[in-house]
């Protein structure tokens, strides 16, 4: 095994992230990963557990002299979000990631890395091989689906975990310690569609809208990024009331989590309209560009002729449809009032789908107020009722309540200061974490998620930065020394 990112420190973290990387571990597909964990806790003679869901409890003992420590947990989940650009041809279910330096940073080449959360399953695998380090009894807890559905989180066994304090390893900036997340739920609309025969003397086109940078639903939702299921339903709707476009199909964006990066529509507009529909479209990309200048400037829309479909969506719904999707909320909801510059409520236009004769639109809501999430979904679910859409949501996942008084922040930010002579930030995150799931089945426990610097997660973009692998890593270790 010969790869750039060995060479990287500390090596055996970065030995395992490349392992990691190696094995394909879609959402809900993670039978390789898991077989992966179980040889590799057995092979050090670990006591090696998997539940009936899938994940993976690996227990150590304390080193000489330590028995009687606090008994600590690291948790980090095993599945990783799959896109790619589409023009990279890659089969997330068989294929490596292929990582690569660029300066400061190790990437995919045309897909997300899988950094989240494979550097906090590496990190784990790292601390349970290490034999010289100084620590109390360790479990290791690799959870299995957490970006589709958090089902590691929710199957989770009461009374099977032993430690009294939980890090999770799923956060994406170094120096920043998490000790509370938004809860969230998804709220998915369908809506049937009739087959209506193409009209005379129509021309047919490809729009496209790509190159946004796309990213996670939470961290980045505050950015102004650009959504694609937004801009291609601007383009529907003014072509929809002002020139007599046909849409024969749609499909923008992909996963619940992550801000829709991509999407296209084949439309059949009438010939007599055609040069003005393209004259729009073109100017209407000048409009985007400039609108998204500074915080996602690589936006592009094209239209191009394409093969004459079948048939197009029935007037009526297509009619309900780009008037759904443009009054559908997406973004910022509501800042906090008690945290400055903290998302509080916020809602994700996730995705536009063709599954048969239906539409199906996907949406996420966030918040760290229970009260506002459900005010959020009723929000959006309100909107597709108006056209007497099939709306159904998600059961959701809860919050995690900070705890300014933890043990577990205690000692971890006196660590990073005897390493780094300087404060951490204490913080709560938008985006949802396991946390919180594990705190109802196990509600003494003291938790805290921290992790190495990430940047456009959930996007092909996703990257992590070398030299917090190592501070992360070094901040673990003397967090497990510094602990009594």
């Amino acid at each position: 095994m010969s790869h750039e990112i060995l060479n990287l420190e500390p090596k055996k973290v970065w030995k395992y992230f490349y392992e990691i990387t190696q094995i394909p571990r879609p959402s809900k597909k993670e039978e390789k990963i898991i077989a992966y964990l179980m040889g590799f806790g057995k092979s050090l003679g670990l006591e090696t557990l998997k539940d009936e869901i899938g994940n993976v409890l690996i227990r150590k003992p304390a080193s000489k002299g330590r028995e009687s420590v606090t008994p600590i947990i690291f948790q980090s989940h095993v599945d990783m979000v799959c896109e790619k650009n589409k023009d990279v041809d890659f089969n997330f279910d068989t294929d490596a990631i292929q990582p690569y330096i660029d300066g400061e940073w190790v990437k995919a080449k045309g897909t997300t890395l899988g950094a989240d959360d494979g550097i906090g399953v590496a990190i784990s695998l790292a601390i349970l091989e290490d034999k010289t380090l100084e620590h109390g009894p360790v479990e290791c807890l690799f959870t299995v689906d957490e970006e589709t559905g958090l089902t590691g989180a929710f199957e989770l066994k009461p009374n099977w975990l032993k430690g009294k304090m939980l890090l999770n390893l799923d956060s994406e900036d170094e120096g920043q310690f998490f000790i509370g997340c938004a809860g969230g739920k998804s709220t998915i609309a369908s809506i049937e569609f009739k087959k209506e025969d193409l009209p005379k003397n129509v021309d047919s086109f490809l729009i496209n809208v790509k190159g946004l940078k796309g990213g996670h639903s939470g961290d980045d939702i505050n950015k102004n990024l650009g959504n694609a299921v937004k801009i291609l339903n601007r383009i529907l709707y003014e072509g929809t009331f002002s020139y007599d476009i046909g849409i024969a199909s749609i499909d923008a964006g992909n996963l619940h989590n992550a801000i829709a990066r991509e999407g296209e529509a084949v439309v059949v507009v009438p010939t007599n309209q055609k040069e003005n529909f393209i004259h729009f479209v073109k100017e209407f990309h000048k409009t985007i560009k400039n609108e998204l200048k500074i915080s996602d400037s690589e936006v592009e829309i094209t239209i191009e002729p394409t093969s004459t479909p079948t048939h197009i969506i029935d007037e009526f719904t297509q009619c309900d449809l780009v008037e759904a999707l443009y009054a559908c909320p997406h973004g910022v909801l509501a800042m906090s009032q008690d945290i400055k510059d903290f998302v509080e409520t916020s809602t994700n236009l996730a995705s536009v789908k063709m599954e048969g004769n239906k539409i199906v639109i996907t949406t996420s809501q966030r918040s760290s107020i229970e009260s506002k999430k459900e005010d959020a979904a009723t929000m959006v679910a309100s909107v597709f009722d108006l056209i007497s859409a099939d709306v159904k949501h998600s059961d959701g996942y809860p919050g995690w309540d900070p705890n300014p008084n933890s043990e577990v922040l205690r000692v971890l930010k006196q660590s990073y200061v005897n390493l780094y002579n300087k404060e951490p930030l204490v913080l709560a995150i938008h985006a949802g974490l396991e946390c919180g799931l594990i705190g109802e089945k196990y509600p003494e426990m003291d938790m805290i998620s921290y992790g190495p610097t990430l940047r456009g997660v959930h996007s092909p973009d996703e990257r992590l930065l070398i030299d917090t692998v190592q501070e992360t890593w070094d901040l673990t270790v003397e967090f497990m020394k510094q602990l009594q």
